[in-house]
């Protein structure tokens, strides 16, 4: 395993992350807690210590089964993240969004679940278009300073907000988001265009979600439904991955990844961390041996040449990610 320096925090990180969304019993593809639970404890096995949920994530279950797999490690040795903004009880209306009593109550009730005393990261998930930012940024900043919180990030949202969110804690001297997880693969590429300049000259550590595209990244197009979760991942369905210049980028995938002796799925990996801007992506898997194959991506190799013929056939798309 390889460990980077994540952001401007000084904290280490696996150059791997391992998403949790796919614990509970949320959709029908996820892993259940045994399973879950072995799934955890071969990423510890390969090095990754670097770990994100949410407690949105089957309502709870992905931070419970987090939680469980990591008694009897050392937790110091564990960097632990999770979000708030989606709601978790469609009768208490303060059980979502960013305002202070959301930010507070759901703070606490995830640090339970995971069994922690202090989050390492803590995200907010997407923007609050009812909060204001100040509000939120205070809300946070005061969760840093009661120890409950060592860093605070933040995900998909227009780079304007960001730019306005940073300039906020400077302004006011608040905690600053340290990291930004957003949309980004080699087949969802916008956030080239102002949101990850943007973090690079602001020092905030990028951690993309979905760096395999959902799948697409790691299979031949016209097989992407062949998977439980291809049939039933209606999100996959509003998202242009094979439009504007997708399936080509797809064909060439599976050629690169041919000469080269490994699977589009570490290519399409190895691609996104060839990218200086790029701290540790998010992967998801519901395998071990899917998790195996994404550690071994640290090794491939790619040129100059070989990134510019993936990157070629893209074109610009909608906007998909911030909602």
């Amino acid at each position: 395993m390889e460990y980077t320096t994540l952001g401007s925090t000084g904290m280490k990180v696996s150059r791997i992350g391992l998403g949790c969304m796919s614990f509970g019993s949320g959709r029908e593809w996820m892993l259940d807690r045994e399973e879950g639970l072995e799934l955890i404890e071969r990423a510890i096995d390969l090095g990754i210590n670097f770990f994100d949920t949410a407690n949105v994530y089957s309502t709870g279950e992905s931070e419970e089964i987090l939680g469980d797999a990591l008694e009897g490690y050392d937790r110091d040795a564990q960097v632990i993240a999770t979000k708030v903004f989606a709601e978790m009880d469609p009768d208490n209306p303060n059980a979502s969004g960013l305002s202070r009593k959301a930010i507070e109550q759901e703070l606490e009730a995830s640090l339970d679940r995971l069994g922690l005393e202090t989050i390492d990261l803590y995200q907010t998930h997407r923007w609050d278009y009812d909060t204001p930012i100040d509000e939120t940024l205070r809300a946070l900043d005061d969760a840093v300073r009661r120890g409950k919180v060592r860093y605070v990030g933040t995900s998909s949202m227009w780079a304007h907000q960001f730019a306005e969110a940073v300039q906020t804690s400077e302004r006011l001297g608040l905690e600053r988001f340290a990291t930004m997880q957003n949309h980004y693969n080699l087949f969802y590429r916008e956030e080239e265009r102002e949101m990850l300049p943007l973090c690079e000259k602001e020092g905030i550590g990028v951690i993309p979600w979905s760096p395999l595209a959902r799948g697409v990244g790691t299979r031949p197009h016209d097989q992407i439904e062949s998977t439980t979760r291809g049939q039933t991942d209606q999100y996959l369905a509003q998202i242009p991955y094979l439009e504007g210049g997708g399936e080509e980028i797809n064909e060439r995938v599976q050629e690169l990844a041919a000469e080269k002796g490994v699977t589009m799925a570490q290519l399409s990996l190895a691609w996104l961390l060839h990218k200086d801007w790029v701290d540790a992506p998010i992967v998801g898997t519901t395998s071990v041996e899917h998790l195996e194959e994404a550690v071994e991506a640290l090794e491939v190799d790619l040129t100059a040449s070989d990134i510019a013929y993936l990157e070629e056939p893209y074109e610009p798309l909608p906007i998909a990610g911030h909602e």
